[in-house]
């Protein structure tokens, strides 16, 4: 049933009142319907608007009704038309940045076009708002940046934050996804011109889960950059000075989601995105227990890692606990994936401390070992009573893994040596190259399974094409975070869910993990499709409601009788709003 919202007269003259509806916190935290209010629009003033613009689908009566008759062209086009059209200019952008570009300018301008085009072609678009292009955009972002989207706030704004988000024009943000730019993809210190992964994050939490993008908010914190081509750069857009560290760091970054929680409630969502290792661990132990917050880079990648394995056991027909792992990198990522894998075999009924010996790990000095005086405490369960080990092909050909995953950014080390000697110790190899951007990626899909002879069941982090040899042919999954993150921020935030534990994100891979069709596994996909990625951010999203009940995190009462249709009640729209000209109108219950 469509709610219509009266007109205002002014100055002899109907405008119309516009309400954009969504979620709104209840006296406990909860996320439940109700209106988002903005200001009346007229004239210019809607189509400047990106959340109110239709374009050229604006009918006669819309246009004389709200003051744009003449300032668009004459003729009416669909949506449809509008989605056709846009794929047209994409087809004649001579490379993925300059797409990028684009698709940049039209959310800029029609937010509801945007996600429309991102739905219907997700498959496509996605390696465009996101990896691996997004990287190269970050990278470049003093030359691209033209509109502001999203805040930026710098160091030297301490004592002064919560006014800075007060000039965010949106009063009811549900979510804010923030980084301080230190560890870009696999790029290194950005600095302020790391804002185009939040801003691209936040684009995946409305075209993967339709969350209202309404209720997104992207922000940079900046402290400086310790990249010194960036603070020679004259077209550097961010501070010009070393990153501030130790006490005033933390004392800012503390200020900010204390502030975000007085802004916004202390139900928001704090997404952590792409945090230095020194700081990612630290700040969400700091926080995981007392803010609703996750960090995308250790809780989302382990989750999306872990169900990928638990969809690759389909194929190779055995418990998790019967494979042994073997890590190149031990960072965030693989960290996050490690644990969690611990975390799933203690529910299997594996003690702990046997759950860490199946586990061997390499960074940049080498295996972590028990002789090692230079581990962090996350590395130190990890360390192996065995000789020290610089040599990832000697460390396969000693532990004689069952699984071999990447993500150190470091291209090309999975070897045919190596591939080829995983061949010959199992049946299926498990080889995720979960690297960022596809030039950082361990291996591609084409040489896991030619030096495997096709025994690889592959999964990488950014997407490699079909792969066919001997009439076989190969769709290698992609282990995309936007499996995991979107899906879980909707769960959380339906929910009211008061924290995000590990338990939430291993509800969230073992739900994506069912999702994988037999079709999907028999040309070696460990993940479903991205063309349905709504609907299973929906399943996945009311699986993590369920586990949040269980756990007593919910803050919505009384539960849900059916979740996935209260799921389904709160997701955006992207068709466009209908004016009422009669009346004027603004026709939006359906388009939350």
């Amino acid at each position: 049933m469509r709610d219509h919202l009266p007109g205002v007269a002014v100055s002899g003259m109907l405008r119309p009142r516009v309400q954009l509806s969504g979620f709104s916190s209840s006296s406990t935290g909860g996320a439940t319907p109700g209106p988002l209010s903005v200001p009346e629009k007229h004239g210019m003033d809607i189509i400047r608007d990106p959340s109110l613009n239709k374009g050229m689908a604006t009918t006669l009566k819309e246009r004389q009704s709200l003051g744009i008759h003449g300032l668009l062209p004459p003729n009416f086009i669909t949506q449809d038309d509008q989605v056709e059209r846009c794929m047209r200019h994409l087809s004649a952008k001579p490379n993925d940045l300059e797409k990028y570009i684009y698709l940049c300018s039209l959310q800029d301008r029609n937010e509801r076009l945007f996600f429309r085009l991102l739905k219907d072609h997700l498959e496509e678009l996605m390696p465009i708002i996101y990896t691996p292009t997004v990287g190269l955009a970050c990278q470049k972002y003093g030359l691209l940046f033209r509109r502001p989207r999203g805040l930026f706030i710098t160091i030297h704004d301490k004592g002064h934050i919560y006014d800075i988000l007060k000039n965010w024009p949106v009063k009811n943000v549900k979510a804010v996804c923030f980084t301080d730019g230190e560890r870009i993809l696999g790029l290194g210190d950005q600095g302020c011109q790391g804002m185009g992964i939040p801003v691209g994050k936040l684009a995946l939490y409305t075209g993967c889960a339709a969350i209202n993008p309404q209720y997104c908010l992207p922000v940079t914190l900046d402290v400086g950059t310790n990249n010194q081509a960036l603070l020679d750069d004259p077209m550097y857009i961010g501070l010009r000075h070393k990153r501030v560290t130790g006490a005033a760091y933390d004392e800012f970054i503390e200020e900010f989601i204390s502030a975000c929680k007085a802004r916004y409630g202390s139900s928001v969502l704090m997404h952590f995105e792409d945090f230095g290792n020194q700081n990612a661990f630290r700040l969400l132990s700091k926080y995981l227990n007392n803010t609703c917050c996750f960090n995308d880079d250790i809780q989302g990648t382990a989750s999306v890692a872990l169900a990928g394995i638990l969809g690759s056991l389909r194929i190779t027909q055995n418990k998790i606990s019967d494979h042994t792992f073997v890590f190149l990198g031990a960072g965030e990522a693989n960290l996050g994936i490690a644990e969690l894998i611990c975390l799933k075999m203690e529910k299997e009924g594996v003690p702990k401390a046997e759950a860490y010996k199946k586990i061997f790990m390499m960074d940049s000095r080498g295996l972590l070992v028990t002789s090692r005086t230079n581990l962090s405490e996350h590395k130190i369960p990890f360390a192996k009573d065995m000789p020290a080990c610089t040599s990832l092909e000697e460390v396969v050909k000693t532990v004689k893994p069952s699984a071999l995953i990447g993500a150190a950014a470091q291209p090309k080390t999975f070897t045919k040596e190596i591939i080829e000697e995983m061949s010959r110790n199992n049946e299926r190899p498990i080889i995720f190259a979960l690297s960022n951007p596809t030039s950082k990626s361990e291996c591609s899909a084409e040489e896991a399974y030619k030096w495997s002879n096709n025994k690889a069941v592959f999964a990488s982090g950014s997407p490699f094409p079909k792969y066919e040899q001997n009439g076989v042919v190969f769709e290698p999954g992609q282990g995309n975070n936007a499996y995991i993150f979107p899906a879980v921020a909707l769960g959380v935030m339906c929910c009211g869910s008061v924290s995000i534990p590990d338990e939430l994100f291993l509800q969230a891979a073992e739900a994506l993990s069912h999702l994988v069709s037999e079709k999907d596994l028999e040309v070696g996909r460990v993940y479903p499709r991205l063309s349905d990625i709504q609907a299973t951010s929906v399943k996945i999203a009311v699986s993590v409601i369920e586990r949040a009940y269980e756990l007593n995190l919910a803050t919505v009462f009384p539960k849900p009788a059916n979740l996935e249709q209260f799921v389904l009640d709160q997701l955006y729209d992207t068709e466009y709003p209908t004016f009422i000209p009669d009346t004027y109108e603004y026709d939006i219950s359906s388009h939350q």
